[in-house]
């Protein structure tokens, strides 16, 4: 869900930052682009110069620096607490394996994540910088959003994204989780994260040898060579994908 910690300063309408009583600056981040499983997730978050501060000494970096499993995943979820605590306004967009499909079959993962970002920047309060993470990925909104700036690795200098980052980290490792939990009892813990590496194929390849196809939230843009003498890959993308819709399904947390 959208969160705000207090009343958004008065603007007039349009797209680019309006005069307001303190300077805020909106990070942007995801978690999830490369996994064969499961959702993307993207997160803004709009800090003032103390939240930024807080936040800093609260420990807050680049989601990533803390690693996986258990005691990552409580970090950030500790850490996320604290970031919905201090934040100006935050919201975490989700975006499910079948609209990553159907956008990535036709080349536009790229342009799917730059709309999904627009979504929250016109949903946000005005600030006066607007933090991407991307250099060439959110460039082309520069001419749309004056005070955006598509920086690569900014999760790592600007406290915005990277509290950005911690949102969308936990959400995905969230959902990830009641994924697998829902297979434990048949084919026992499941490793791997989602990307495709050994873990992982060895799920699927055993879900596809009992069931004759995949899981919902595979991403069938993927390759998936490990499973084609199991599932007809191909008559599985004509029965999702028959009729892609080129607008991007989102939930909303």
């Amino acid at each position: 869900m959208s969160t705000k910690r207090k009343a958004q300063p008065s603007s007039t309408k349009g797209k680019t930052a309006t005069r307001t009583t303190e300077r805020f600056t909106m990070g942007i981040d995801e978690a999830g682009r490369g996994p064969a499983i499961g959702p993307l997730v993207m997160a803004a978050v709009v800090l003032d110069r103390r939240g930024a501060a807080a936040l800093t000494r609260a420990g807050l970096t680049d989601s990533k620096s803390f690693g996986a499993g258990a005691k990552a995943h409580a970090i950030r979820q500790s850490l996320a607490a604290v970031v919905r605590e201090r934040a100006v306004w935050s919201t975490v967009r989700v975006v499910d394996a079948a609209t990553l499909d159907a956008r990535v079959m036709r080349n536009e993962l790229n342009v799917l994540e730059r709309e999904v970002a627009r979504f929250m920047i016109d949903a946000g309060p005005p600030c006066q910088r607007i933090i991407a993470d991307g250099a060439r990925m959110f460039a082309p909104m520069v001419a749309e959003f004056p005070q955006l700036e598509p920086r690569d690795r900014a999760e790592s200098f600007h406290a915005s994204v990277a509290a950005a980052s911690v949102l969308a980290k936990t959400m995905r490792d969230e959902l990830y989780a009641a994924f697998c939990a829902r297979f434990a009892a048949e084919f026992g813990a499941i490793a791997g994260g989602g990307y495709v590496n050994d873990a992982t194929r060895e799920f699927l390849r055993a879900y596809a040898a009992k069931y004759r196809t995949l899981p919902d939230e595979v991403r069938l843009s993927w390759p998936h060579p490990y499973v084609e003498e199991l599932v007809d890959l191909e008559a599985l993308k004509r029965q999702r994908f028959g009729n892609p819709s080129s607008s991007p399904q989102l939930t909303l947390f």
